[in-house]
This record gives C-alpha cells, sequence and structure tokens, in this order.
C-alpha cells in the first residue's frame, strides 16, 4: 500500500502493527518501558538496537504508532516481497546509495510518520558499537527527533521447537528512550556535520542501552 509517489502509507504500517501486536504478544510476553516517550505526532525516527531476526516484528507490535522500517533487500523474496511492502515497510539497497529508499524514507518523515533505522545495518551484538552514517543524514536532513530503542532479551535462550526464536511465551523487554535531536542547530548537511552528528547520536543510545540494562537487569 503505496501511495503515487511510492511513499509508503499510514494505512499500511497500521496493517503491520496490528499484525504484529497479535503474534508479538501471542508468541511471547513482551514488557514495553517508557512507550509514553515517543511522540504522539509529528516525524520521528526510532533508532533500534539489531541482535535477533525478530527485534523489527517485535517493535512494530509494541511501539504506541505504526512504524515504516527500512529493511534489507535480501528480506524481500518470494511473498514476502509484497507482504512486507503491503505493510508499509521500505526496502533498501545496503551496498549502495539507494535513492529510492532514501526519497521513501524521507517521505514517510515529512507525511509525519515513524521511521524504524537499524542504525548497526546488519544484526550483531546490539550494542551501538558500530553505526553507520544514514540515521545522521535523516535526522538533520528531516529534523525530526530520534527516540533511542533497546529490545533485549530474544538472543539469551533459543526456542526448544524452533532454534532460531527464543522460546514461546518468554520475556522479551522493549525499552524507549527519551527523543532528541541529532543536529548541532546549524542545519547543515555536510560530511563533517553528519560525521559530527553520528558520534552525538552513538552517544545517546549507547547511554540508553546500558540505562536499560541496568533497568531491566538484561
Amino acid at each position: 500500500m503505496t501511495a503515487a509517489s511510492g511513499t509508503p502509507t499510514l494505512r499500511g504500517a497500521a496493517v503491520g502493527r496490528g499484525i504484529g501486536i497479535g503474534l508479538m504478544y501471542g508468541l511471547w510476553k513482551p514488557r514495553v518501558l517508557g512507550a509514553w516517550r515517543v511522540p504522539a505526532s509529528g516525524p520521528v525516527i526510532l533508532a533500534v538496537n539489531h541482535s535477533h531476526n525478530i527485534d523489527g516484528p517485535m517493535l512494530m507490535g509494541t511501539a504506541p504508532r505504526p512504524v515504516h522500517f527500512l529493511i534489507k533487500k535480501e528480506a524481500f523474496v518470494g511473498p514476502l516481497d509484497p507482504f512486507l511492502r503491503g505493510i508499509g515497510q521500505l526496502k533498501v539497497d545496503r551496498t549502495s546509495a539507494d535513492r529510492t529508499a532514501i526519497t521513501q524514507a524521507l517521505g514517510v518523515l515529512e507525511n509525519g510518520g515513524v521511521l524504524g533505522i537499524f542504525p548497526e545495518g546488519t544484526r550483531g551484538e546490539g550494542d551501538f558499537a558500530s553505526l553507520r552514517a544514514g540515521l545522521a543524514y535523516f535526522a538533520v536532513r528531516s529534523g525530526a527527533p530520534i527516540v533511542p530503542v533497546a529490545v533485549m532479551g530474544s538472543t539469551e535462550r533459543r526456542g526448544r521447537l524452533i532454534s532460531a526464536l527464543p522460546p514461546l511465551r518468554s520475556g522479551v523487554d522493549v525499552v524507549f528512550g527519551d527523543a532528541f535531536d541529532a543536529g548541532d542547530g546549524s542545519g547543515l548537511r555536510t560530511r563533517k556535520a553528519l560525521d559530527e552528528a553520528t558520534v552525538r547520536i552513538q552517544a545517546r543510545l549507547t547511554s540508553h542501552l546500558e540505562n536499560a540494562r541496568r533497568f531491566t537487569g538484561r
């Protein structure tokens, strides 16, 4: 479900949120902390750590607003392609500057939507140790605030029935942090400005993850 410009619609993301709520709360036991920190309206970027494949769907089902995620193009295969597009998700080629994905993501923010980004680029330790510049670009270009999100507990144990997933009905914590602006107020989008914004973002995301770990004991 996309607009004529190719920008995913809120309706599609809302359908995805409904599916996410049913699946995530049906299969696991999410504990959502700080969801009130997500602005109730207007553009916002959710910056999520990424250590497990369920992190994206978990956030789609627990965030207080529908989310349009930037997802690697490799996930858009077979029937998943029309499904992911239909629920408002964005396909991105991580090997190049994907102009289509960039335009669509900025369109989501211009329309006052929620853009979900895994700033580490790929699934790893989920500790925000290595950030790509894309998050800084979207934040500085759009002026949208960033809300850090820590998904914790998805990698603690493997399920008995499906080892690639956490055990059914196990607990997963989703912790939302305080919204912040990535830019320095100058509005500059030079390489130097984006590099400096990336440093500021990494510090805020790392601090949020440390606080989330202390609060949840994970």
